[in-house]
């Protein structure tokens, strides 16, 4: 059995979402998942908006999970009235997903569905900046689509829709519909994802030759399959036959114009299954008019759906369908089930496969990690309640000592924790891998990261962090190392953290509930004294440590404990004579 790692999802009694990690031993069974609860009473079951029809079998597995509100149509407005009472949205192509959705959230929208690939309807970095995951079901109706497009190919091919409604007015005009044969015709592929290539798969099937443009493909995948890549100059010169499959992004906005239809090859025959927004509709038309473009199919344009007296749609050399390319009762279903499965992983805190707008970290990353993840956060928590009151905290250092080279070693989810930790104790601002980096970056918080490259065997990720505030001052004086910076540094013992230096002392304590640093003079008796105060106050010490810089001189003593102790021991605590300094930090 595989070892699972996840986010566990708490509710807050103020409705507010945060995650935490837990990481699950390999030699461990998968368990169930578990919503931790801390509101009382009804309510804490997450909702989930169904904006857009779904097939039965998604909503059926939602409703296992969440309370679903299945509402369509909704007018813009009236989504951003609903959506501070959701906790999950679910949408398709038709519903755009704005930045004013995500501020009418009022942070309680965590996670946003597209039941299907494309994702140019939801506002990414709004998303990202409110800390909302973005999921999409890019597999489920990757067939579909591709048969569709073929679907579309030979049908213009053979000029099937303006035949059929011939026979259907009465008339039999056999002579004016012969078509154009496909086999040894070029047919150049526009975006070479999952559904381009499944497009040019079956085009090999039906004898044409097959070229492909993505300047992100890579070649030997194309190859496997028959297929060579070109410049977006060679594909327009040579196509007999263009499919559209690239994504709608600011660069792919209308990159069929007037300029590009000027250099295709006279009599190209276009199919789009794409996204509207890639072609010029008015160029195409003009193009079509001038006989440059013999004919074109299209399942998707920039306004769904047209207008009634649009000319393209009404041309009688274009084919139009409505948006069908995932319509199968398969893909429905299936698509359905993919986005549901994200959505509910996500709520419940797993990392999920298809997030688009959050790092992707390999699964094989997560799991060796996974013990580290924890650490980071505590350690950020640790050094930021160690600033004294008024130091803005700006400059972090990041120190990971590993005997591993540094292009084996992914640490962007441990930054992402870091930063959690460093923000969350003093804001209440909700940090999560998806908008870590962005809240760094907005308050002015630069975070560096070193290697600290050591020797002996690479089996083991990391070996010690350290996490290092500049330029503040400490309210534990004993926090700050030589180089004038509050220090933590921690590592993993036995798959849980530890604190094993602060400042310049070492020390060794479970970062388990909440920790009191305190520097004292050596001398006999101050443990007990301490450990009295606070079995007082029934407050219990799980770990307790003491180092010293020489005998009868100074020590730093670690106590662990699993309680906030209250003001008056902490008083207590103060007033020993041999106590110089301490300070209790929450975990």
């Amino acid at each position: 059995m595989s070892a699972i790692s996840s986010w566990n999802l708490t509710i807050s009694p103020d409705t507010t979402l945060s995650f935490s990690w837990r990481p699950s031993l390999p030699s461990r069974p998968r368990k169930r998942k578990t919503l931790v609860v801390l509101a009382a009473g009804l309510g804490a079951k997450p909702t989930v908006l169904v904006a857009e029809k779904l097939g039965d079998p998604g909503i059926q597995l939602l409703k296992t999970f969440a309370n679903v509100d299945c509402s369509y149509n909704l007018s813009p407005e009236e989504l951003c009235t609903k959506i501070s009472l959701c906790d999950a949205l679910i949408v398709r192509s038709g519903t755009k997903v704005t930045r004013d959705v995500f501020e009418s959230s009022m942070g309680r929208l965590k996670v946003v569905g597209r039941a299907g690939v494309g994702i140019d309807n939801v506002d990414l970095s709004a998303a990202t900046e409110h800390g909302c995951l973005v999921v999409n079901a890019p597999t489920a109706n990757t067939i579909a689509a591709a048969e569709h497009g073929i679907a579309l190919l030979t049908a213009m091919a053979r000029n099937v829709a303006q035949a059929d409604a011939s026979v259907k007015a009465g008339k039999w005009e056999r002579s004016k519909y012969v078509g154009v044969s496909l086999v040894g015709k070029t047919l150049a592929v526009m975006g070479f994802g999952k559904v381009g290539s499944e497009v040019a798969r079956r085009a090999k099937g039906l004898g044409m030759d097959v070229i492909a443009h993505d300047p992100y493909a890579p070649a030997d995948r194309a190859r496997a399959i028959g297929v060579e890549l070109v410049t977006f100059e060679e594909a327009l010169r040579t196509a007999d036959f263009i499919s559209m499959h690239m994504p709608l992004t600011p660069a792919t906005s209308k990159m069929f114009n007037d300029e590009a239809f000027s250099r295709v090859k006279k009599g190209v025959r276009i199919v789009n299954v794409a996204r509207g927004g890639v072609i010029d509709e008015e160029a195409l038309l003009r193009a079509l008019d001038a006989g440059i473009v013999a004919q074109a199919a299209l399942d998707v344009f920039t306004e769904e759906p047209p207008l009634q007296e649009n000319k393209l749609v009404r041309h009688e050399n274009v084919i139009a369908t409505p948006h069908l390319g995932a319509s199968t009762t398969e893909a429905q279903e299936g698509v359905a089930l993919e986005i549901a499965e994200a959505v509910v992983g996500a709520l419940k805190g797993e990392l999920a496969a298809t997030a688009v707008n959050a790092p992707m970290v390999p699964a094989e990353v997560l799991l060796e990690l996974s013990p580290y993840v924890a650490l980071t956060e505590k350690l950020g928590r640790l050094a930021v309640q160690l600033v004294a009151g008024g130091s803005g905290v700006k400059f972090v250092k990041v120190a990971y000592a590993s005997a591993r080279g540094p292009d084996d070693l992914d640490t962007r989810l441990l930054r992402a924790m870091v930063t959690k930790g460093l923000i969350e104790p003093i804001s209440s601002v909700f940090v999560n891998l998806v908008n870590a980096d962005f809240i760094a970056k907005q308050r002015g918080l630069r975070i560096t990261e070193e290697r600290i490259v050591l020797d002996g065997s690479p089996e083991k990720a990391l070996e010690f962090i350290q996490v290092r505030i500049a330029n503040v001052e400490s309210k534990f004086a004993s926090a700050m190392c030589d180089s004038g910076e509050i220090t933590v540094e921690g590592r993993v013992k036995d798959g849980k953290p530890h604190l094993t230096k602060v400042g310049s002392l070492g020390v060794d304590v479970s970062l388990e509930g909440s920790i009191i640093l305190c520097r004292q003079v050596d001398q006999p008796g101050i443990i007990g004294k301490v450990g009295s105060i606070l079995g007082e106050e029934n407050v219990n010490v799980n770990f307790m440590s003491v180092s010293r810089i020489a005998a009868g001189k100074q020590a730093v003593m670690t106590i662990g404990v699993d309680e906030e102790p209250s003001r008056d021991a902490l008083k207590k605590t103060g007033e020993i004579s041999a106590v110089e300094e301490f300070v209790f930090l929450k975990l």
